[in-house]
């Protein structure tokens, strides 16, 4: 019988899958329009297109945009906060920062109104001494009157409950005793960290999204089995990890960027297996254009980000770049007559204006379509019978031609300039303004739309060359097959390392050790092995920004033993010298958090499975003419997928695939790799 995984990526345009026979040792790709508003319209439909019997599926792992979603769109659940007196108004304070740097305007409104966050006696202190206990009875007449008005779902904010949850943990056993629903978020047991407003935040935004990701969640579990499947279900993390529908659903502010990561992951795993350490990602869905670098073979992670402004997650996550600069991102010339690309997007539903589902302003797709470099009569995702190019050159007529008086193919070309330069920026923005030459970088497009512009950022950036992989349009979905599951997690030490307890920071490490080793215990999947890793957050006494020092580890069977001081110190030595050059005379060093990741290494099926065979290259299946830096060219088209190893293609030509087109422009050359994928390169420089 066959083994099957399946990786799901809902994004904002389509719905990517992959589908891996493990037996058979071999795959296939589908994509299907996005639903909105309830996704797993879409995450059914790209299923039931590769498979029809659900009891042979042994995996299924999903990329969502669920959580992202609802936090962009403010679409989350009515939610209330019950906190310490006086720290009422901290999600709306924040760090006092502003939308606009330059200037004192501008708006914030925080997730939880604010006559439902409630305050209630109680203090602890920075050092965990319980001055205040934390009195019940308010909190339970809290409770009452957040569900009285509305509240779907509760957050427990207590001052310093990272240095002694007691006050936090009882309070929540008393609003879990008359709370209606299992949405209730405690900060001690989302983020035990120190820093008020970001341990706040990450809670509070957790408990906004519990109702609306745990519904969907639980909506596709329910699907799924009532279809016969009876395999593991895993949601992928922002940190490129994965875990079980049941944390997720406790901890689904970890979802946010899910579908981005779990396509980096992938384009990181492709890599390597190419010969690539160092490789910038670009994925351009129909939304956007999201950018990371991979740096001798790892991602980028970040402590923190804003997933819009003022909506802070403290979680580890892979850090990536987005721009608004995808297929679908409408065009549009502003009052000063300068053309614009996005935000705003067509999406799947009315989409570009070549779809004819309703949308008259011109997008990034629709240039595409009308300079030729997009098959009317073969669109992605199977569900249009052709695209509109008459259509598509008159809305590009009438919303930039016109304003800016050029004529239609002028203004097309005008639309993809400014997109590739709104990318480039991005790419730049990751590579150069981080100390990275990208000339040492190669570039992985992936995404419906990112192989289209592979040769315009060779151009614009200088990057070596770009790495096309074998099913571009659905790297993401890849990435969720590919994916590890993880656990992370943080305590709050803050001591100096002089009079650091070193029993009791192996008590933390033991701690984490066992519930993430607890976590890989419940999943119903294999590991090929479990890795354990920890670092310290530290500083030099009189500094708010910290260094990440991994330390050395005495592993015992499953005992955990912390290093000594003076091994902490000369990692500390290491890696602060590492990122500023220099050590502090007589600086006295601090420990601030510990950070434990518990990994659990799923099997990796080998890219060689998605290869095409040996042989001579086919002839070009037809040739189109293709409009290239004002000229009209006649531009070989090929069937990707039908092109042997080691194939060599002279631009222009045009490659195309069910799930994407592949551009190679005049002057460059693509190669087929032994796993499948084109290697486009300056023609003299191609290997």
């Amino acid at each position: 019988m066959s083994r099957l995984m399946i990786g799901i990526d809902v994004g904002g345009t389509f719905t990517d899958v992959f589908v891996l026979d493990e037996t058979a040792g071999t795959a296939s790709v589908a994509k299907v329009p996005t639903t909105r508003p309830d996704q797993s319209g879409g995450f059914l439909d790209g299923i039931a297109q590769q498979v029809e019997d659900l009891s042979q599926v042994a995996v299924v792992v999903h990329g969502t945009t669920a959580g992202t979603n609802a936090l962009l769109e403010r679409k989350g659940a009515t939610c209330g906060v019950i906190c310490t007196q006086g720290l009422r108004d901290v999600l709306e304070m924040r760090r006092r920062d502003r939308p606009r740097t330059w200037g004192l305007r501008g708006d914030f409104d925080p997730v939880v109104n604010r006559r439902n966050r409630l305050e209630v006696p109680e203090r602890t202190l920075a050092d965990g001494t319980i001055r205040t206990p934390v009195d019940l009875d308010a909190v339970r007449a809290a409770a009452r009157q957040l569900q009285a008005q509305g509240c779907k779902a509760v957050a427990i904010l207590f001052a310093n409950a990272y240095a002694n949850p007691e006050n936090e943990a009882a309070a929540v056993a008393a609003v879990r005793e008359i709370w209606n629903s299992p949405h209730v978020s405690a900060s001690h047991e989302i983020l035990p960290e120190i820093r008020e407003f970001e341990r706040f935040s990450t809670t509070a935004l957790n408990a906004y999204l519990q109702p609306e990701v745990s519904g969907y969640l639980n909506r596709l579990e329910s699907a799924l089995k009532d279809g016969g499947f009876d395999g593991e279900f895993m949601i992928v993390q922002s940190n490129g990890g994965v875990m079980a529908v049941d944390t997720a659903c406790r901890l689904p502010v970890r979802t946010a960027l899910s579908g981005p990561a779990a396509g980096v992951i992938a384009a990181g795993y492709i890599a390597q297996s190419a010969g690539f350490d160092n490789v910038i990602t670009g994925d351009m869905g129909g939304t956007s254009f999201d950018v990371s670098l991979i740096a001798g073979g790892q991602s980028m992670l970040s402590a923190q980000t804003a997933i819009d402004f003022g909506l802070v997650v403290r979680s580890p996550m892979i850090e990536i770049t987005t721009i608004g600069a995808g297929g679908g991102s409408i065009a549009w010339v502003d009052k000063g007559g300068l053309l614009n690309i996005g935000p705003e997007s067509a999406g799947s539903d009315p989409g570009p204006v070549a779809y004819g589902l309703g949308n008259d302003r011109p997008t990034v797709t629709d240039a595409n379509v009308v300079l030729g470099r997009i098959d009317p009569d073969n669109p992605i995702g199977g569900k249009l019978d052709r695209l509109d190019v008459e259509a598509a050159a008159a809305a590009i007529d009438t919303h930039v031609g016109a304003p800016l008086g050029l004529d239609t193919l002028a203004a097309a070309e005008a639309i993809l300039r400014v997109a590739n330069s709104r990318m480039a920026g991005a790419i730049r923005l990751v590579s150069i303004e981080r100390g990275f030459d990208p000339k040492r970088f190669a570039f992985m497009p992936f995404g419906g739309g990112g192989a289209l512009h592979a040769g315009a950022m060779l151009a614009e950036v200088g990057l070596a060359q770009a790495i096309v992989p074998r099913y571009p349009g659905v790297t993401s979905a890849m990435g969720c097959v590919i994916a590890d599951m993880r656990q992370d997690f943080v305590q709050t030490l803050n001591a100096l390392l002089d009079t650091l307890d070193t029993d009791a920071l192996t008590g933390f490490m033991q701690d984490h050790a066992d519930r993430g080793m607890a976590l890989l215990d419940a999943a119903r999947t294999r590991f090929d092995s479990r890795e354990l890793g920890f670092e310290l957050d530290m500083a030099y006494v009189g500094q708010t920004h910290t260094v990440s020092v991994p330390i050395p580890v005495d592993m015992n069977g499953g005992t955990v033993s912390a290093p000594t001081r003076e091994a902490i110190a000369e990692a500390f030595d290491t890696a602060y010298a590492a990122t500023f050059g220099r050590l502090l005379d007589k600086g006295v060093r601090r420990v601030m958090n510990l950070r434990s990741t518990v990994t659990g290494i799923r099997p990796k099926f080998d890219l060689a499975t998605l290869a095409p065979g040996t042989g001579a290259a086919p002839i070009p299946k037809a040739t189109r003419r293709v409009h290239f830096a004002g000229h009209w060219h006649d531009t070989a088209i090929h069937d990707r997928l039908a092109l042997p190893i080691d194939t060599v293609i002279d631009g222009p030509a045009i490659l195309e695939q069910p799930d994407t087109t592949v551009l190679i422009e005049p002057g460059l050359q693509g190669r087929v790799d032994k796993f499948g994928n084109t290697i486009i390169a300056p023609a003299e420089k191609s290997p």
